[in-house]
């Protein structure tokens, strides 16, 4: 089975998620934006044995580590999709211009694309592209756990910004609504900031997304 601890790491409190199987104990690190050695004392508490880095997007809270984290461990990088290629190259700056230490250009060891999975042990999870927030933007779905990670897609309440270069509203609706409520009601999703929620909830309440704000 599928079990995972969110970490918050970086001042913008991003989280960062260790997934891995119960059984073999294998793992990997979905957006590790930061604070790695946080990452790696929790690692190491839970006796995991960490195998790969997922990214949902670039933005540098969720892959500002990720370049120091690989070469520091020879870790492969699994996504986002080619559609962030821009923002791994501005990692640099981006750094700078948030404040956060220095952030090195990586290059995926594998890309993902929609309908993709990715696996630790016996858990397999499967990859939607969901763009809007970036245009790169994928989202980690396990269906035995009934999980969704989901970046900045969604939030609690809110919704990922457009405003950033290549972001899109009208994209990142569709993205929502086409890609993960088709996911279940009942499924919880791991934001990016902030508190889990389920699909259902933020299709009967969210101000940006609910089923009677969309409804024609």
């Amino acid at each position: 089975m599928l079990r995972y601890l969110t970490i918050p790491v970086t001042p913008f409190q991003q989280n960062c998620s260790l997934v891995w199987c119960d059984q073999t104990l294998k793992a990997a690190v979905i957006d590790p934006g930061g604070d790695l050695d946080r990452i790696l004392a929790e690692v190491k508490r839970l006796g995991l044995q960490l195998g790969q880095i997922w990214l949902t997007h670039a933005h540098i809270d969720h892959a500002g580590g990720t370049a120091e984290l690989s070469q520091r461990l020879q870790l492969p990088i699994i996504g986002p999709h080619v559609g962030d290629q821009f923002w791994i190259d501005g990692l640099p700056q981006q750094s700078d211009m948030f404040g956060f230490p220095h952030a090195d250009v990586f290059k995926p060891t594998r890309w993902l694309v929609d309908g993709d999975t990715v696996s630790v042990g016996h858990s397999t999870l499967s990859v939607r592209h969901c763009p809007g927030h970036t245009p790169g933007h994928v989202v980690f779905y396990s269906i035995e756990a009934q999980r969704a990670f989901v970046g900045d897609v969604l939030f609690a309440g809110s919704m990922g910004r457009t405003d950033f270069p290549q972001g899109d509203h009208a994209t990142l609706i569709a993205s929502i609504t086409q890609r993960l409520w088709p996911m279940g009601d009942d499924t919880v999703f791991i934001p990016g900031h902030g508190p889990e929620s389920t699909f259902g909830q933020e299709r009967r309440s969210n101000p940006y997304v609910a089923d009677h704000r969309l409804a024609p």
